[in-house]
Order: structure tokens, then sequence, then C-alpha cells
């Protein structure tokens, strides 16, 4: 990230829309129980925030990512892989994650609870980097947006050394150019239940 740092958001102002945020989940679910899925190592800050300003009976489950390149032949492909998925048929489900940017992480593991056949099925994140998206799936609910150029550290992300994660604001600074590896994506398509 470069030193200059080019946009932020206050304590006050993320309390203010998470605290929004809670209240339109509220009245989605209207006091039906809700299974509230938790991508760590980052969504663990905001999840704490919203869930207690949503007036539901629910249940937390917690899954970690592991992502990793894999080299097959001449291409390289990426794998998403998470831990042990919960049971959730005919549940209300909510994603909690806390950035979306490419969306293939996300649509990955939708997908895979989507397999327990829940009764519906959405995705809530703290930032919403619109412009990088590589599938066809947009959060269902968001704290903000944000162009896709830029790293934020603060509530539950860190910098690169993986410290931050503590402070109260959200910071931001322009990505360094790197070189992308090629990828194989395949197509997507949004498929959740509402």
């Amino acid at each position: 990230m470069s030193a200059k740092r080019v946009s932020s958001y206050s304590a006050q102002r993320i309390s203010a829309r998470v605290a929004a945020l809670g209240k339109q989940i509220s009245r989605m679910y209207q006091g039906r129980r809700l299974d509230v899925v938790v991508t760590m190592d980052r969504g663990f800050v905001v999840a704490a925030d919203l869930l207690r300003n949503v007036a539901s009976p629910m249940v937390c489950h917690f899954v970690r990512e592991q992502v990793r390149d894999v080299q097959q032949g001449n291409h390289a492909r990426r794998e998403v892989l998470f831990g042990s998925r919960p049971d959730l048929k005919g549940r209300d489900v909510l994603v909690l994650d806390a950035v979306m940017d490419t969306g293939i992480t996300q649509e990955f593991l939708l997908r895979r609870l989507a397999e327990s056949q829940p009764r519906s099925l959405r995705l809530a994140v703290l930032l919403d980097k619109m412009s990088g998206r590589h599938v066809d799936l947009e959060p269902d609910y968001f704290v903000f947006q944000t162009a896709s150029n830029l790293e934020w550290v603060g509530y539950g992300l860190s910098d690169a050394a993986g410290k931050r994660r503590n402070e109260r604001n959200l910071s931001a600074g322009s990505k360094k150019p790197v070189g992308r590896k090629p990828r194989n994506l395949a197509s997507h398509s949004k498929k959740r239940k509402h």
C-alpha cells in the first residue's frame, strides 16, 4: 500500500451505517431464525457489530477460506477451499464477509452452502469493490461501496504485515501495481434462493 492515504471512514460513520444495515436485515427476516455464516479471518469485527444490531434469533457458523494457486500443465488455476459446512437445510442463511472484490471466493462459498438447500441464501459484506467483479454476483447488503484499486486497513482488515486490524477507523491507500497471475475462470452465474 502506498504511504499516502486517499480515503477513510470514521468509527462513527461505520457504526451508524452498520446499525442501519442491521435494521434493514431485521426487517427482511421479521423475527425468523437466522443462520449466519461468518468468514474468518477478516469478517469477525463487522460480524460482531452487525449481528448485535439484528433483531432475530440467530445461530453463528464460522468458516475459514484457504486459497491456493494450482498449476495444471500450462494453466494456473485458483482453488478455494472451506472447512466443513453446516447443515442449513430449510434455514434462512446470511453469509457475512468483509470485502467483495472479484466475487470468486464468495460465489464458490454460496454454491457450496446452496447444496444444503437453505430456505434463503443472502450475502452481506463490509466493502463492496464493484468494479473488480469477475463473476455475476452482487451482495444483497453492503456497508460501503468502494473502488477496487484501494487497499483498506482497520476495522478487522490488516495491512500486509498482519497489523492494524484493531484500528477503529477504515483507511485506504492505492494498491501497488503488481503482475497478475493467469487464471482459468469458468463462467459463473447467480444461483441463489431469495
